[in-house]
């Protein structure tokens, strides 16, 4: 008899029926896409409903933008992360700051030295331990490559990274910047580095196109291991409540 594979929910509105369920459990999950497709809000959206919703403590660890920044963008969709923040559910590391040489004034941060892989995962794996967390949010793993210069060590980081992870049996998120492309007009990039869609048990892309007025967001499963997902691209808004993501017969009214 084979075994049913574990979900974790998603918290991203309407994804979960197209991916029986949620992410399974345990594995890691690439999220990628151009800038302001969605990408750091799609991953809060799983860390906070996680805790919110589904009493699974989370770590997202930020190389981009500072967390003060991510919890007042956040607060728009109703995501109180300093709530949880305080009750200890909820983890920030900042290693935007030491990304470039700066101190952190964060509860949570890593040493102005620049960003050491080993030490990170390190930093990251204890804390996750601490709190009991179940869920991890890397984003962006872009940022892992600005103080390495040479393609095979970029790799090599993203494997442990990735490795890591999964030794942990925490379900993670990792998010990934690639160049806007059209989709279906030719071979299209997944991840910043080549390698993070072979080793990701998942690879969801996210896609924005702006056209004055007009705006067409959509996300299409790209794969996910041990599961029958939809292989449609799918309407995606960014509503008042969060992502929300539709079927392509669905109506994107709220």
């Amino acid at each position: 008899m084979v075994e049913e594979i574990e979900r974790a929910k998603t918290g991203i509105y309407g994804l979960d029926d197209m991916i029986e369920g949620g992410f399974p459990r345990g594995r890691t999950i690439l999220v990628s896409g151009g800038a302001g497709t969605g990408k750091t809000i799609f991953a809060m959206q799983y860390l906070y409903r996680g805790v919110a919703e589904y009493d699974e403590p989370g770590v997202f660890v930020t190389l981009d933008e500072r967390p003060q920044m991510i919890r007042q963008d956040m607060a728009r969709f109703g995501f109180d992360l300093e709530k949880y923040e305080k009750k200890g559910d909820i983890v920030i590391v900042d290693a935007s700051a030491a990304k470039i040489g700066y101190p952190s004034e964060e509860k949570y941060s890593m040493p102005q030295l620049g960003i050491d892989v080993d030490r990170l995962l390190l930093r990251v794996m204890q804390i996750a331990d601490q709190i009991k967390a179940k869920r991890i949010v890397i984003d962006s793993i872009s940022g892992l490559g600005i103080h390495i210069d040479q393609a095979t060590e970029i790799r090599k980081a993203v494997l442990k990274t990735n490795y890591m992870l999964l030794k942990s049996n925490i379900t993670a998120i990792l998010t990934s910047e690639i160049p806007e492309q059209s989709l279906g007009a030719g071979p299209m990039e997944f991840s910043k580095y080549g390698v993070e869609e072979y080793v990701a048990d998942g690879v969801l892309v996210l896609h924005y196109m702006g056209i004055g007025s007009e705006s067409n967001r959509n996300m299409f499963v790209r794969k996910m291991r041990g599961t029958k997902h939809v292989e449609d691209i799918l309407p995606m808004e960014i509503s008042k409540k969060g992502i929300v993501v539709r079927r392509p017969e669905e109506s994107m009214k709220l």
